[in-house]
């Protein structure tokens, strides 16, 4: 994966953590913010902020929203709650955005929806967080109609995952995860599917972010020899974990998350290590407008968009801004969530996902009619919970980045998912 041109526009300004941006088009005699919480300290996490910032660009060079040039407003979190949710607060209080972005960890995610988007009344989308818990949330009620998300829940990888391990024969498999919301869940899920194809789950071990060393939390894992281990971590305690681990024994069979989708953990780790390693991910079907992203993508930053999350932090800044149009100038977080059904209507006019799309788009709203939506993840359909579904794929690493080993269409994952339950 090739990130100098991805990371070329954030420069020097990523170590203030904010980031104003401009659009092509200047004329608007108003300005309205949008916020932004991503990690754009990490590798993976750059490349999911620069494609928020493209899709700005081009929704104002289409004239921007209600007539409005948007100013995304982008800051660190660091993948850290604490610095998340004041990074959230700062943008909900001082700048106060009606519309928040983020975050890419639902760790993350979680404590700025439920101490600072829902109380402060702010639709919060993001591209990323995959936890179950946000459907239980949603479920009681609890994020009113706030929320909402364009990446699968994690029982889609997890899925995945179990059926990786069951495809490779692995007859037991070790899991260790990142102890926050995300990695406890679908640890979780992951153990329940493996067990259900009638392979041993021979340990379950949560991993501490900035502990000195894993040596402990290894030793627990490898104690019962399985045949793989599955990593639901991200890059920085990942790399820690399989050094420790390849140090002590372990096998190279890994069944990654596609967290550990990162040219750092690949490179820190060792590309001749990886070589039994085999990741999962949700993916983009096989649509025309899903393919439109990727030469979209391609002609902006100069190569493909193999990062994690890209598609999906396209969409999500996409349908957030169509929202804010069908809602109409100076609209508030309830006014706008409540318009993201009318701006990815099954029966609606479809838009493609571009400034030509969004101008129509725009027509056809003030004109009373409603849009479908037709973006890098497809024609993308929220629940009734802010969920969506989606296509998987299996990937393992290259010495340059990453590549597709295998296609997993909806159906398919849907079934499997089902027959999990």
């Amino acid at each position: 994966m090739k990130r100098s041109v991805q990371t070329a526009g954030l420069g020097l300004v990523l170590g203030l953590g904010l980031v104003p941006v401009a659009g092509e088009a200047m004329a608007q005699s108003c300005t309205q913010k949008i916020g932004a919480v991503l990690p754009i300290s990490v590798d993976w996490g750059r490349p999911i902020a620069e494609t928020a910032k493209f899709v700005v660009e081009q929704v104002n060079s289409a004239g921007g929203v209600a007539g409005c040039n948007i100013e995304l407003v982008l800051r660190d979190d660091q993948t850290d709650p604490k610095v998340g949710v004041d990074a959230a607060k700062a943008l909900v209080d001082i700048d106060q955005v009606p519309v928040l972005l983020g975050s890419v960890s639902s760790g993350v995610s979680m404590p700025i929806l439920t101490s600072v988007t829902v109380p402060g009344k702010v639709m919060q989308m993001s591209c990323c967080s995959s936890s179950t818990a946000f459907t239980k949330l949603a479920e009681q009620g609890k994020t009113e109609g706030l929320w909402f998300r364009t990446f699968a829940t994690s029982r889609v990888q997890a899925a995945v995952g179990a059926m990786v391990a069951r495809d490779k024969g692995y007859k037991s498999v070790a899991i260790l995860y990142k102890n926050d919301d995300w990695g406890q869940d679908i640890g979780k899920i992951v153990a329940a599917n493996l067990e259900k194809l009638g392979i041993k789950v021979t340990a379950q071990v949560a991993l501490n972010d900035a502990q000195p060393s894993y040596r402990a939390e290894v030793t627990e894992a490898l104690a019962g020899q399985p045949d793989a281990v599955y990593l639901a971590l991200y890059p920085t305690e990942g790399t820690a974990a399989v050094r420790e681990w390849l140090s002590l024994g372990g096998t190279q069979n890994m069944i990654l998350t596609n967290s550990l989708k990162s040219d750092d953990f690949r490179k820190n780790v060792g590309i001749e290590y990886l070589g039994n390693a085999v990741g999962t991910d949700t993916a983009s079907p096989r649509t025309p407008s899903a393919e439109a992203f990727v030469t979209r993508y391609v002609e902006k930053f100069g190569s493909q968009p193999n990062g994690p999350g890209l598609a999906n932090s396209y969409d999500a800044t996409m349908i957030a801004l169509l929202a804010m149009q069908a809602a109409g100038k100076d609209a508030k977080g309830p006014q706008i969530a409540a318009m993201v059904a009318k701006v990815t209507d099954p029966k609606g006019t479809p838009v493609t996902a571009d400034a030509a799309g969004f101008a129509e788009a725009a027509k056809i709203l003030a004109g009373g009619g409603t849009v479908l939506y037709q973006g890098a993840t497809g024609n993308v359909k929220f629940d009734a919970n802010g969920d969506v579904s989606a296509p998987a794929v299996v990937w393992s690493f290259t010495n340059e980045g990453t590549k597709e080993d295998t296609y997993i269409p909806l159906e398919e994952v849907d079934a499997f998912v089902a027959s999990m339950k």
